[in-house]
């Protein structure tokens, strides 16, 4: 994930509201960890952005629309089959080799 800034000033506030009981959890939760509010919403909003895997899920957790949900698990499934049926792992590199060296063994 980027920290880098591609534009714009670093004056847009991310406000909401909690309760005083989830929000003393989290600052001392924040503090156990070693991490500033800040830092910890930043890095979540990176992750959001850039699809981090691990943040999608739990997006997918909260969706409310169980049609979205759904659609958004096929098509990263579909992604990852389509992914796996064209790229070539190293065994099948390797396997590619040792054909063309069997085929053509002067080269």
């Amino acid at each position: 994930m980027s920290n880098e800034i591609d534009y714009g000033n670093l004056t847009k506030r991310i406000v909401f509201t909690e309760n005083d009981h989830r929000h003393a959890n989290l600052i001392l939760k924040l503090k156990h960890d070693g991490l500033t509010q800040s830092a910890f919403f930043r890095h979540l909003i990176t992750a959001y952005i850039e699809n981090d895997e691990r943040i999608q899920v739990l997006v997918d957790e909260l969706r409310t629309r169980k049609k979205h949900k759904v659609k958004s698990q096929k098509m990263r499934r579909k992604g990852k089959e389509i992914l796996k049926d064209f790229a070539l792992s190293s065994g099948e590199v390797e396997n590619i080799f040792d054909v063309l060296e069997r085929e053509f063994p002067d080269l």
